[in-house]
């Protein structure tokens, strides 16, 4: 399991990667990506229910 001390060490790591100016358009891309893949399996369900 990860703990406290864990995610505060993998938050350092990725600022100290990518910088603050980063993050916000890392995590929008992330989002968007999730969105698409939520996206095209809703359609494969409905497609296989048909």
């Amino acid at each position: 399991m990860i703990g406290g001390p864990q995610i505060i060490l993998i938050v350092i790591v990725v600022l100290l990667l990518f910088g603050g100016r980063k993050i916000p358009e890392l995590m929008r891309g992330l989002g968007s990506g999730i969105k698409e893949f939520k996206k095209a399996t809703k359609e494969e369900e409905e497609d296989s229910k048909e």
